[in-house]
């Protein structure tokens, strides 16, 4: 877990030469400037720098937004993503990419083709990990299942219960990945289907509460496991003053001990830095959501030494840099 006496927030990149104190936790905001790949924290003698990418809500979006786009014109592609993650794991080895769910629907290229081309372009950019977000199931459970064949990534859910289905071999509770030493849990949570996923497409599936869910999975990956890092790639939205009894992930991390870091979705929430929510324990959790359409991609930095992240880093990347085309 993320433990340390002081907060530290700044609106600044960090530069090459700073050195983070052990109990820092430092942010910078999407408007710094500098090198899109360069690490935003120096490790010393004994440390390693973990690079954690991360996309939510992309809708399907294939190509750039168009020119004409009111609000983001131009931005976005997998292309560019792609060309951004390969810089950036040039940079630091030591990096993840990993996706929040809503990766169908939005564009016609879901409509054709069913998924096929979002997996297979995630594949192609090297993604790692993903979740489920309910429009994952908008062509129903056997759909998706068809689909997961041109994932060539790890798909986990913790709280979505496929035993029974046709996608209870495609989707894994949670996957360990180590990284020089460093063990890292990866984990999904998705967000209830009542309101939101047509009844016959989620057939068969259960949906578990995600605040038992996580709690459950997270002392698996910490006691058997033996992970130092465990990080969540949610679809339940981001609620800084939840309504009407509201699951997000500011509510997980503050009823859940043991997420470092939580790469949330569902609720098209740009932010511009990563924020921070206590849990039970006191220790932090970081959680980030980079908006939708694949606009920006996310990046948190972690310094491990000795067993314990003694530091952290965030801030967004914009995917309409021209060095990008």
């Amino acid at each position: 877990m993320i433990t340390r006496r002081k907060f530290l927030t700044t609106s600044a990149i960090f530069g090459a030469g700073m050195v983070a104190r052990p109990w820092d936790l430092a942010f910078s905001s999407g408007s710094a400037t500098g090198s899109l790949t360069a690490p935003l924290l120096r490790t010393g003698r004994g440390e390693t720098l973990i690079t954690i990418l991360h996309t939510n809500d992309t809708h399907s979006q294939i190509d750039p937004l168009p020119a004409n786009d009111k609000l983001y014109p131009g931005k976005g592609g997998v292309a560019r993503r792609a060309t951004l993650v390969k810089r950036v794991r040039k940079e630091n080895p030591n990096t993840l990419l990993i996706d929040g769910g809503d990766v169908f629907q939005g564009t016609p290229y879901f409509n054709f083709y069913k998924g096929e081309v979002e997996y297979k372009a995630m594949s192609e950019i090297g993604y790692d990990v993903g979740t489920i977000g309910n429009h994952e199931f908008d062509n129903g459970v056997e759909a998706l299942a068809a689909a997961t064949q041109f994932a060539k990534f790890d798909l986990v859910s913790a709280n979505y219960d496929f035993r029974g289905t046709p996608l209870e071999s495609k989707v894994k509770q949670y996957v360990v990945r180590e990284i020089k030493g460093v063990r890292i849990g990866l984990f999904g949570l998705g967000i209830s289907p009542v309101g939101l996923i047509t009844p016959d497409n989620f057939k068969g599936v259960t949906y578990r509460d995600p605040v038992v869910a996580a709690r459950e999975v997270v002392s698996t990956l910490h006691e058997t496991e033996r992970c130092t890092m465990v990080v969540a790639m949610t679809h339940l939205g981001y609620y800084p003053e939840p309504k009407d009894g509201d699951i997000g992930d500011s509510q997980v991390a503050a009823q859940v001990d043991g997420i470092d870091f939580i790469a949330g979705g569902h609720t098209h929430t740009f932010m511009t830095k990563p924020v921070s929510v206590k849990q039970p324990s006191g220790a932090e959790t970081l959680i980030f959501q980079v908006g939708k359409s694949g606009i920006y991609l996310g990046r948190v930095d972690f310094v491990v030494r000795s067993g314990k992240i003694v530091a952290a880093a965030g801030r967004l990347l914009d995917l309409r840099d021209e060095s990008l085309a």
